[in-house]
């Protein structure tokens, strides 16, 4: 009787294990080529990496670096909308499979989630209106002076860092808003990612918006997965370094960032 319950416990034990063991090991790219489909987290008004063109489609630099991404996999893509702050909560909640936009990689956002490598490096910067008497740090950095800002980007800590007497005004939403906010009159100076800012600034009238010869910071963009998703963070960095080496990562980012040529054809 006793060898009998001996026999029980260890067998039920040993399933256990290789359960905790299968959950330990679950793969999300495997579950991704199964699926058939890449579910991407992206954030539609941020050209020049995700936006909808003037035909309605989705396109930019993240997304095409996306539609490569499920093209090597085999599969279907399918991109998902959030707000900048949905982004991260989308990606945890297991509603998309990766997040993909210009977000800085910085420390407390990988206490939640693990970045690849970086694709590209940008940097935080100040913008105002053409005519508008701000040049430097110190001219912006007064009580009198109002500052659009994005909830929850890195914008608001560097506002934080190095123009802490300026009133600051945040939206939720994207890039576009902040622009809209200096050029109507209700902030003085906008602060977010100048790759992002020179996008963005083609959908408004020519030199009506002026960016300040600053750069708050150096930031490095990635995109994201979750913590145990290793497999899949490691597949994407090999992805980057392919696509770097065969001259598609250039072709992507000369077209979409380093230049205004997509703006003729969006």
């Amino acid at each position: 009787m006793k060898k009998w319950r001996f026999r029980m416990v260890s067998s039920l034990m040993a399933v256990l294990l290789m359960g905790m063991t299968a959950a330990a090991w679950a793969d999300t790219l495997e579950d991704i080529i199964q699926r058939g489909e890449l579910r991407v987290a992206v954030q539609t008004q941020g050209p020049p990496f995700s936006f909808m063109d003037k035909n309605g489609e989705r396109t930019g630099s993240s997304v095409e670096l996306c539609r490569l991404m499920a093209k090597e996999m085999g599969v279907e893509i399918k991109f998902l909308d959030f707000d900048w702050d949905g982004l991260i909560p989308a990606l945890l909640s297991k509603k998309a499979d990766v997040l993909a936009a210009d977000m800085t990689a910085n420390l407390k956002r990988a206490l939640k989630v693990s970045f690849t490598d970086p694709f590209y490096e940008s940097g935080t910067i100040i913008f105002t209106k053409k005519d508008a008497p701000y040049a430097t740090i110190e001219d912006v950095n007064l009580e009198n002076v109002t500052v659009a800002l994005l909830l929850g980007s890195t914008g608001v800590a560097d506002a934080n860092r190095f123009i802490p007497k300026a009133k600051q005004k945040t939206y939720k939403g994207g890039g576009p808003l902040l622009i809209n906010a200096v050029l109507q009159g209700h902030a003085d100076v906008g602060v977010n990612d100048e790759s992002a800012v020179r996008g963005q600034m083609a959908s408004f009238p020519p030199d009506s918006i002026r960016i300040l010869d600053i750069r708050m910071s150096k930031q490095p963009l990635a995109f994201a997965v979750r913590p145990e998703d290793q497999h899949l963070k490691e597949w994407i960095n090999l992805f980057f370094r392919w696509i770097r080496e065969d001259g598609r990562y250039n072709e992507n980012i000369d077209y979409w960032v380093n230049s205004m040529k997509w703006k003729e054809d969006h």
